[in-house]
């Protein structure tokens, strides 16, 4: 299979294979992301999250570390994942690196953190982030945390903007090379980035507001000024963002919201951010080797060469852009 995906965010590598005690590997994780999958789906470079579980989310999964010592827990499993396939799987920093390893036949491995809190306001931890090879982070997952407020359904939060030490961290990671994601953030948050950054920025995993009225999603404003800074939104394949209420993902309802960012945001903008092995929607495409009949379903509305750059040249302009 030709490598041919870049795909933004998945929650592989701590909710299933961290948590597993050793039981789940990225050879036999049984949900939507394994090594099989990834090659046999045509994988260039998959964004693997470490997420860190907080509040209501932690206590519900037994998850009882604090985050910072939860990172630390994943990203020890995620670096004896990437020595147990070296053979197929290898890390990215930068476009460089995904060039290499596309040449010698590997799937890269972009490291990121969904939700800033275990930075808990230090800019070494963000230095040190760096440093593991961590080259995107999620502000906010749906909490508060020293960086700013998530999206909420209360208008208060969902106003608020980032905090100090968020526009601090824009500024670092620009000057480092790391992607700001906007996705879970508050809008009042999004538009902070906008004013901020002074490089491109991404909605790792979002979709459309206007399609489907979930805070989580992207108004058109949002969309068309993502779009106008050279970002890119990977489009989300959980059911409840794309239509309300739902607990089916069905490939129209995909390429619905990827025809509405394609005119919002424009062709450039958009990319996939699956959210593998985070969803709990049943999929029509079932896992990682079905995104090529997403791709089918595309072919009525967009050429071949739009085509790829959807599948990974937006992705590829992005990272070259901004990572180092």
């Amino acid at each position: 299979m030709e490598m041919r995906f870049i795909d933004t965010h998945c929650d592989t590598m701590g909710e299933c294979i961290a948590r597993s005690e050793g039981k789940v590997t990225l050879q036999n994780n049984p949900g939507h992301i394994n090594m099989e999958k990834l090659i046999k789906g045509g994988a260039m470079a998959e964004f693997f999250a470490i997420f860190i579980p907080t509040h209501d989310s932690g206590a519900s999964k037994g998850v009882t570390l604090p985050p910072y010592d939860y990172f630390q827990f994943v990203y020890k499993a995620y670096l004896k994942e990437l020595e147990a396939n070296k053979n197929v799987l290898a890390p990215a920093c930068n476009y460089d690196d995904i060039m290499a390893n596309k040449a010698a036949g590997k799937v890269s491995s972009v490291l990121t953190v969904e939700d800033g809190v275990p930075l808990e306001g230090k800019m070494e931890r963000l230095e040190e982030f760096y440093q593991k090879g961590v080259r995107l982070i999620s502000f906010t997952w749906n909490y508060e945390n020293s960086l700013g407020f998530p999206n909420s359904k209360d208008p208060e939060i969902m106003n608020r903007g980032l905090k100090q030490f968020g526009l601090d961290c824009i500024a670092r990671m620009n000057e480092l090379g790391m992607l700001v994601d906007v996705s879970h953030l508050s809008d009042g948050g999004f538009w902070d980035v906008v004013k901020h950054s002074k490089k491109p920025f991404m909605a790792s995993h979002s979709c459309c507001r206007a399609l489907c009225n979930h805070t989580r999603n992207l108004t058109d404003e949002m969309l068309h000024t993502l779009g106008e800074k050279g970002g890119v939104v990977g489009i989300n394949f959980a059911s409840q963002f794309l239509n309300e209420g739902a607990e089916y993902t069905d490939i129209q309802s995909v390429v619905r919201h990827m025809l509405h960012i394609r005119d919002k945001a424009g062709l450039d903008a958009l990319g996939f951010g699956s959210d593998f092995d985070g969803i709990t929607s049943t999929l029509e495409f079932k896992d990682y080797t079905g995104l090529s009949l997403i791709v089918d379903a595309l072919k009525p509305h967009f050429t071949d060469d739009e085509i790829d750059k959807i599948c990974n040249g937006n992705m590829l302009r992005l990272i070259r852009d901004t990572l180092k």
